[in-house]
């Protein structure tokens, strides 16, 4: 009788490591968890690589590069810098297609900010009391509109924070997860640290960076 491990040949973990960009030992033991299920050891993977890039998350990132993307037909602009542990993982083809990937993602979504924790508290506030407001018109008790408030607050974020939106090219996956992703295979912190997003005859073009940087830039 065969065993899971016989079962799984070099095709399959070839696949697995197309669809995630895995190291090959790490396909062979999710597909051996997933006894062979494709989609089981994709979750396997994604799931190892969160917590992986939890651990690294509180690593310095001072080296890096910058990327650009003009949207076809030059009336869209975006200039975008993200860091990582070393100029060695900044040259990787890996980083430089992650960097390409969000800038092009930022083009197309236009986000205001980069994390949850860079809203402004105006903004914050200024949400949450329209929202408050829409709720309780409908008459439902104090706890229903709160948690209708909550929700919408999730909605907010996902349409103006950029690590909270779904990738324009797999919808499955945030930019928060994407950048996870490339720091469980490259093995170092990587942060999006600020981006500029402009646009031919508009002059509200968009400008963010994470709220430390704007602190200590202010300080300096």
């Amino acid at each position: 009788m065969s065993t899971v491990s016989e079962k799984i040949g070099a095709g399959l973990v070839k696949e697995l490591r197309e669809k995630t960009g895995a190291p090959m030992g790490d396909c062979l033991k999710a597909l051996q968890e997933a006894r062979g299920d494709m989609e089981e050891a994709v979750v396997v993977l994604r799931k190892r690589g969160m917590a992986s890039a939890a651990k690294k998350a509180s690593r310095t990132a001072n080296e890096g590069s910058i990327g650009t993307y003009i949207h076809a037909g030059g009336k869209i602009g975006v200039m975008i810098e993200v860091n990582c542990e070393s100029d060695f993982v900044a040259r990787t083809e890996d980083f430089q297609d992650l960097l390409k990937d969000i800038a092009m993602h930022i083009a197309a979504t236009d986000p205001r900010y980069i994390r949850k924790e860079d809203v402004t508290p105006e903004d914050m506030e200024r949400e949450k009391e329209i929202y408050r407001a829409q709720a309780a018109a409908t008459g439902k008790p104090a706890p229903v509109v709160e948690k209708i408030v909550e929700g919408k607050m999730s909605k907010f974020y996902e349409e103006v924070c950029l690590l909270e939106q779904p990738f324009i090219k797999e919808q499955s996956v945030t930019i928060g997860d994407l950048v996870k992703q490339r720091i469980a295979k490259l093995g170092e912190n990587i942060a999006v640290r600020r981006f500029a997003r402009f646009k031919v005859g508009d002059a509200n073009w968009t400008v963010a960076q994470v709220k430390q940087v704007a602190e200590e830039e202010q300080q300096a």
